[in-house]
Order: structure tokens, then C-alpha cells, then sequence
């Protein structure tokens, strides 16, 4: 009976060992990333289900490693970042959040990729165990998206959490006083964006009234970074304000509830535990322990009910810095040019300057949106442009007008 190897010609037997070698290296990555993750990670429970997903990633590529011995392969040898991908830049700056919703897309994409697999491979065994393996990927995407939704439910699969062991790691990770990152950098790039989009459009419209006289467009451009700047820092923290206040209000009429009706309310808070799945007796048990502390029942129905905790909650001072600071940045870019030309040159290079700059806002903004940053930079320097063309067009007009 002919062996693993000796059932697969040349060609044919390389272009598997390549596939499975591949398939080694993203496993591999995968677990990397997944305990680096979780070694960070300050909640304790989602740090525990990071390790699980790492452990069934690390016995994947073991079985992978497996079938390349068989079938006769060279040993695979990890090429990739200790940390696999924790430490990329999308991953650092975005946050905990951002980081698993990467990781369910590419969860998803291992899914697809090993799908195609099964038609292409014509092997056999590592067809049965791309079988297994898509299963247990289709389980560590839903555990991910459970993570990312705020309602965790493990698969099957997953161990039970100690909470022995979940309690140490909490207190142990407490202490350490790690915050999570990327808490601003959303208001930052959007910040960058307005100021940008709106001090562009100002120096692209007196620019061409004026044919680029720098007096006037730096009394302008000045004038709009200073206004745009107080406008969006005021509006940041207001906003950030009135969201704690209505939250604060929201509690104080939970509180008054539950003072008022608190059987209707320990009803309510078990039939959300019912929802997400624990059966009536039990939602009933948890529900009548988290009432013994009126503070702590609170919480939870709160929670339950608004979908947030104050927490989660921006810090209005926060917002308001880096809405005022980097909206005054990004109105800064195109007055630049004009502190040291003037006329059409000083017209050209702002605009040079300015898309270059929509270009790079762009592509940061793919940190946080989970999209091509090629794309991203490109859609920003588009609009950009168009907004920049328009606005110089319309200054000609009125310059020429005498307006």
C-alpha cells in the first residue's frame, strides 16, 4: 500500500506541503497574537477566553506540523513576530475592541481561505483535518463576536472559567495599573479631519479671490483655525457632558424604580438573563443574590437596560482638549505654506501640502475603521481635492466680481 508521500506526485505534493506550511505559519500567528492579547488584556474573563482561543490555535498548527512529518515535509519554522500581530500599529492604537473585531474578520477570512481549501487540496487526510479545523474556527468567531457584543457565551469546546484562578488574574492585572489604548484616538483623527476639510476650503476660496495674498489668507486661515478649534473642543465637551448627565439622570430614575417596584424589577433584570440564554430558576438564583446589595442591583439592571456603564463614559475635559488640539492642528496644514510664500506658488504648495495631509488622515483613520488605509487615504484626498477646486473656483468668482 503506497504511503501519504508516495500517493501524491512531485508537483503535486509540493503545492500541498506549501499549503500546509502556510496553514502552520497563520495558526501560529494566531496564537501569538491571542496570548499577547490576553497577557495585556485588564478584564479578566475575556483575558481567559484569549488563552483558550491561543490553546486551540497552537493544537491546530500542531496538527498541521503533524501532517507536513507525514507526508515527508521539512520541519516548519515560525517567521513570524513573537507577538504575532498585538503589536501592529491598527492594534496598539485602536484598543482591546478594535483588536477582536480584526480578529473576527480574520477569523472569518481563515474560515473562507480553508474552505477553498477543501476543493483544492486533494489530499485526503489534511482534508479531514481542515474539517475540524473550519469547526473550531467558525466557534472561535462567534466567541469573538460574543466578546465584541458584550454577551459571552463559550462554545461547547471552551473550558469553564475558575473563577479562582479568573479573581487572581483580575487583582494581579488591577495592581499593574495597565489602561486600556486608543480611547481618543477616534476624536483625534476626526479632530484633524474638520480642521483640515474646513481651513482648506477657507484658504482654497480667499486664495482665489486674492490670487494667494498671504496677508489674507493668514487672517483668514487664522481667523478659522482659532474658531474651528473653540468650536469643536467646546462642542466635544459639552456633548461628553450632556451624555453624563442624561446617563446620571437615566440612574437616578432606575434607582427611583427600583425603590418603588422592586419585584417588577428583579423580574425585568431575570428575564434579561433569560434572553441571553441562563434558564429561568437560575436567572431567578443570580437575581436574587445581586439584590441583597441595592447599589449592586442597580448596576446590573442599569447595565442591562442603558447598554453602559459610566465607565465607558467619556471624560468631557478628555474630549475637549483633543477635539480643540487636533482640530487646531489639522487647520494649521494649509496655512503653512503662506508664513513663507505668497501668490500662485504659496497656492500650489498649501494645496500639495493639504492633500498629502487628507491623504495621511485618511489612512489613519483605517485604525479605526477596520478598512483599507490605501483606500481610506485615497477616498479623503479625492474629497479633498474636489472641495479644495470648488472653493478656489468660487473665490475667482467673487475676487473677480469685485465682492
Amino acid at each position: 500500500m503506497p504511503t501519504a508521500k508516495e500517493s501524491l506526485s512531485g508537483a503535486r505534493l509540493q503545492k500541498v506541503l506549501d499549503a500546509l506550511e502556510e496553514n502552520w505559519q497563520a495558526e501560529m500567528v494566531g496564537c501569538y497574537t491571542y496570548r499577547a492579547l490576553a497577557d495585556r488584556d485588564t478584564d479578566a474573563v475575556r483575558a481567559h477566553v484569549l488563552r483558550h482561543l491561543a490553546s486551540a490555535e497552537e493544537e491546530h498548527a500542531a496538527l498541521w506540523a503533524s501532517r507536513i512529518k507525514e507526508l515527508g515535509g521539512p520541519e516548519p519554522v515560525y517567521t513570524g513576530n513573537p507577538h504575532g500581530e498585538a503589536d501592529t500599529l491598527q492594534n496598539r492604537a485602536g484598543g482591546v475592541r478594535m483588536a477582536l473585531r480584526r480578529l473576527e474578520i480574520e477569523e472569518s477570512r481563515h474560515i473562507a481561505n480553508y474552505g477553498k481549501q477543501l476543493k483544492d487540496l486533494g489530499d485526503e487526510a489534511s482534508i479531514e483535518i481542515l474539517n475540524h479545523v473550519i469547526e473550531d474556527e467558525r466557534d472561535h468567531h462567534r466567541e469573538l463576536g460574543s466578546l465584541l457584543r458584550g454577551h459571552y457565551a463559550p462554545s461547547p469546546s471552551a473550558p469553564k472559567v475558575n473563577p479562582k484562578e479568573v479573581l487572581d488574574e483580575l487583582l494581579a492585572k488591577r495592581n499593574e495599573g495597565r489602561k486600556q489604548a486608543g480611547s481618543w484616538i477616534g476624536d483625534a483623527i476626526y479632530g484633524v479631519n474638520d480642521g483640515l476639510g474646513a481651513i482648506f476650503g477657507i484658504v482654497s476660496g480667499v486664495s482665489g479671490a486674492t490670487a494667494g495674498d498671504s496677508k489674507y489668507v493668514l487672517l483668514a486661515g487664522l481667523s478659522g483655525m482659532i474658531a474651528s478649534a473653540l468650536s469643536m473642543g467646546s462642542g466635544a465637551y459639552l456633548a461628553a457632558k450632556s451624555e453624563r448627565e442624561i446617563f446620571d439622570a437615566e440612574i437616578a430614575r432606575e434607582r427611583d424604580a427600583i425603590k418603588m417596584n422592586p419585584a417588577e424589577a428583579r423580574e425585568l433584570l431575570s428575564l434579561y438573563y433569560q434572553v441571553k440564554g441562563l434558564p429561568e430558576d437560575d436567572a431567578f438564583h443570580v437575581v436574587d443574590h445581586i439584590a441583597r446589595d441595592p447599589e449592586q442591583m442597580l448596576r446590573a439592571l442599569s447595565s442591562e437596560r442603558l447598554g453602559a456603564t459610566e465607565e465607558a463614559l467619556s471624560n468631557p475635559m478628555v474630549s475637549a482638549s483633543s477635539g480643540a488640539l487636533s482640530t487646531a492642528v489639522g487647520a494649521a496644514i494649509p496655512i503653512i505654506p503662506f508664513f513663507f510664500m505668497s501668490g500662485i506658488s504659496a497656492v500650489i504648495a498649501a494645496a500639495i501640502v493639504s492633500l498629502l495631509a487628507h491623504f495621511a488622515v485618511g489612512a489613519a483613520k483605517s485604525l479605526i475603521t477596520v478598512r483599507s488605509w490605501w483606500s481610506s487615504g485615497m477616498e479623503m484626498t479625492i474629497v479633498g481635492a474636489i472641495e479644495g477646486a470648488v472653493t478656489y473656483g468660487i473665490g475667482i468668482l467673487l475676487g473677480s466680481s469685485g465682492l
